[in-house]
């Protein structure tokens, strides 16, 4: 705080000689030349003063705008290290958490499938833990030394400020233009750069779990074939006649769809069914554990299996209704020759050599996994990991011929 901001004397008296005096003309320096970059009093910038025609202003003013200045870049770096402050607390805590979370789902993941087959994989199941702890490991050490780094900066942060509220404190306004006008404003301020070379947290994959760590194809091969293979047939899937589309005609027992161009005028419309794309729902959702079914498609070249939500739209021609271009389903399709797995609008080609007589699909939704497996030649064919928001229903559509789940 300045001299002139102090509280008055005990008792009334002439006023104190306001600071030093111009050697000149013996009045007080109450402006600052910055031509000459020393203080001057009124005389010496008035009509035949030294400084007549210098760059001049007020003192008071000058030494106003500088605090004014250096009180702005206070609160801005208070701001900066509040928020690494709260990210320190805060969004790395979690980050551990997660990762520990995450490697422990992997550990049971890499366990439970391997004990399928321990016999022929005791190998895999050992390297992969290993991976496993190694990524555990490296998710844990990049989280230490952004803890190292974010204290350091803070460190940093907080003498800095210190340093400039020294010189709010500790320094009166000609003291503080003196030192602008010897050191030049950007030198005051070069701490103050410095600190702006201090980035704010941002989200990095170095910090998270990379689950994929835990990925296999010998073990997804291996897992999909034992599951599939004492799955399959178990699941009584049946497709729901209230869904199936009036250009499909089921039979069968509600599990072989036929597609048939002219729509047919005997199916009540209902809010269930669909009304424009060769779509139908099965009848049974899943909601947890792990589900295999088997569709034979050999007879179509025009078809779409895979999985859906109940919150489907049923109605109309657009994409919100078509299998694979809405966030609402996950499908394996065929045209002709072309096969891709499809989900909210992206079409991801999948290059198969052969067109595959029988479609298994496997569905972990501890794992989140959907799996697409040919079961003549034991190939996983496309896996898709997401996290699905709800339960989950069989699907399907053709638009040739005609498909059956295998039962």
């Amino acid at each position: 705080m300045s001299a002139e901001s102090a509280g008055p004397g005990p008792e009334p008296g002439p006023a104190p000689e306001p600071g030093p005096l111009c050697p000149e003309h013996g009045q007080a320096l109450k402006w600052f030349c910055f031509s000459e970059g020393r203080p001057v009093c009124a005389v010496c910038t008035e009509l035949g003063g030294r400084c007549q025609g210098h760059r001049i202003r007020p003192a008071e003013e000058s030494a106003e705008e500088l605090r004014n200045k250096i009180v702005d870049q206070c609160e801005r770096l208070q701001l900066q290290s509040a928020g690494i402050t709260k990210y320190v607390a805060e969004v790395l805590p979690g980050k551990s958490q997660r990762a520990v979370s995450m490697a422990s789902a992997a550990r049971e993941l890499v366990i439970q499938r391997l004990g399928l087959v321990r016999s022929l994989c005791e190998t895999e199941e050992q390297r992969l833990l290993e991976q496993v702890h190694g990524e555990e490991e490296r998710a844990h050490q990049s989280i230490l030394t952004q803890r190292v780094h974010w204290a350091e900066a803070l460190q940093k942060l907080d003498t800095i400020r210190t340093s400039l509220v020294d010189m709010l404190t500790q320094m009166d306004d000609l003291q503080l233009i003196v030192s602008q006008a010897r050191q030049k404003e950007q030198e005051i301020f070069e701490r103050t750069e410095e600190a702006e070379g201090i980035l704010d947290p941002q989200e990095s994959k170095k910090l998270s779990f990379d689950e994929t760590c835990a990925w296999s194809p010998l073990l997804t091969q291996l897992w999909a074939t034992a599951a599939l293979g004492s799955l399959s047939g178990t699941e009584d899937v049946r497709i729901d006649e209230r869904t199936v589309s009036p250009f499909l005609q089921l039979s069968d027992g509600g599990r072989t769809l036929t597609f048939n161009a002219k729509k047919s005028k005997a199916c009540a419309d209902g809010p269930e069914r669909f009304d424009h794309w060769p779509n139908a729902l099965a009848v049974t959702s899943f909601q947890a554990g792990l589900h295999a079914w088997v569709v034979n498609v050999q007879n179509s070249c025009a078809y779409k299996v895979g999985v859906a939500l109940g919150q489907l739209p049923r109605k109309g021609s657009g994409s919100d209704s078509r299998l694979g271009h809405n966030a609402f389903s996950w499908v394996f399709s065929r045209y002709d020759q072309e096969f891709c797995f499809s989900h909210d609008g992206q079409h991801e080609p999948l290059g198969l050599l052969r067109c595959p007589a029988q479609l298994g699909m496997l569905l972990d939704l501890q794992a989140q996994e959907l799996l697409f497996y040919d079961p003549a030649s034991g190939t996983v064919l496309h896996t898709h990991r997401a996290s699905f928001p709800g339960p989950l229903f069989p699907v399907f559509a053709v638009a040739d011929q005609t498909i059956s789940i295998v039962h």
